[in-house]
């Protein structure tokens, strides 16, 4: 929902630092991967000890890479198979890694295995919702439905709350650590909603395209029949 504005957006924003990045020959390829080495970093080292505060602000700096490395690309007109491939894959690798960095959290001096196992949840149902469109796109189905909370809201509403969050650990801001257990319980709701929603479109969309072949071989072969009896009837005359 988010990506059809926010895309928007930042592409304008970011453009002129994509240029920038392009005059100094750096490539897309290593901007991907260097957004996804910062942004694993950034949660694995912080978020574990419950510096969430510092370890958004790290995240942030190096999650807008995903945008950069795509405007690069189509600045440099020459967008692959592979940067799509490796920009997918190692999208998969940061947010599992946001994640776990939370959950780890949880499960160690968080002491919250409820929280811990939300979290678990959120990881493993965000990567399901990818799949899915994913799969369904590899069998020719066009999965064409706008989810609930797709990565961009995943992630939004992740690391902004857990950024402030942060404040109480880090700034001593009474009671606002409560925000991330809200962001988590928010995104496991509505990544299971949006796992249901992408199910649902495969689902019907597979049923229609079933129901078009066959129609269009009963239509093929009643013009066979009808082409047979044709045929003996002018042999028969």
């Amino acid at each position: 929902m988010l990506n059809k504005y926010a895309r928007a957006f930042f592409t304008r924003v970011l453009t002129p630092f994509a240029a920038l990045l392009l005059r100094r020959g750096v490539s897309p390829d290593a901007v991907t991967l260097v957004g996804t080495v910062g942004v694993t970093a950034g949660a694995l080292i912080f978020y574990p000890i419950g510096e969430f505060f510092w370890g958004t602000v790290v995240i942030t700096l190096f999650v807008f890479s995903d945008m950069v490395d795509g405007n690069m690309a189509r600045q440099l007109g020459r967008s692959s198979r592979w940067g799509a491939f490796l920009d997918s894959t190692l999208d998969r690798v940061a947010d599992a890694a946001v994640f776990g960095g939370i959950a780890l959290w949880y499960a160690g001096r968080g002491d919250d295995l409820v929280l811990c196992a939300v979290t678990l949840f959120c990881l493993s149902s965000g990567q399901v919702v990818s799949y899915t469109k994913a799969r369904g796109e590899s069998i020719g189905l066009p999965v064409n439905v706008n989810g609930l909370v797709e990565r961009s809201e995943r992630l939004v509403i992740t690391l902004v709350l857990a950024g402030f969050s942060g404040f109480e650990a880090t700034f001593g801001v009474p009671h606002i650590g409560v925000l991330l257990p809200i962001a988590l319980w928010v995104v496991a709701v509505g990544s299971a909603v949006t796992l249901g929603q992408r199910v649902v479109t495969v689902r019907r969309e597979a049923a229609e395209v079933a129901a078009a072949e066959e129609s269009e071989s009963a239509s093929e072969e009643q013009q066979t029949v009808a082409g047979d009896e044709a045929e003996e009837k002018g042999r028969t005359v």
